[in-house]
């Protein structure tokens, strides 16, 4: 089921080597991020910039899932930014020369989200030449993370349906 491309793409990503990810894009790839609706990433270099700030963001990735249905595939993995687990899905569609032309990624929980922004946000932007930027998307972004952090350690726990809750509860 996997083409040379989607095999080259995982072994890429889990040795975080974003160069010989990028070798796996067409040249007119469109990268269409978890993280925001403003914009989207266009062509090999634009994508593999932010495939070097990713690689430096996130550790331990694993694929641990694929499927396929012709020149689309989906796949799924794990990895961590900080102590935070990350679940990612991407979905990635093929050109006729069998690389990828689309991406499109999703990713959960919340809270590893968030830590992403943080991670990920400044490092692109230093990346481009703008690291003010980066300092400002960074101090709005880290408020975010720590609530969604907090939300996920101590208050969505109580609306855990198996939850034991005592009779006043």
């Amino acid at each position: 089921m996997t083409s040379n491309t989607i095999a080259a793409w995982r072994v890429a990503l889990e040795a975080g080597d974003a160069d010989a990810a990028g070798a796996c894009l067409a040249e007119d790839a469109l990268f269409i991020s978890p993280l925001t609706e403003k914009f989207r990433f266009h062509g090999r270099q634009q994508i593999t910039d932010v495939l070097r700030s990713a690689v430096e963001t996130f550790d331990d990735v694993r694929f641990h899932t694929e499927v396929a249905d012709g020149p689309t595939y989906a796949l799924f993995l794990h990895c961590r930014v900080g102590a935070q687990a990350v679940e990612e899905a991407q979905l990635l569609r093929l050109d006729e020369a069998g690389l990828i032309r689309e991406l499109t990624f999703f990713g959960r929980p919340l809270p590893a989200l968030t830590a992403t922004m943080v991670g990920l946000g400044p490092r692109m932007l230093r990346r481009q030449g703008r690291p003010g930027l980066g300092r400002l998307i960074g101090a709005a972004v880290r408020p975010l993370n720590a609530m969604t952090r907090l939300g996920e350690q101590r208050i969505v726990p109580l609306a855990d349906p198996n939850r034991v809750r005592d009779s006043a509860g």
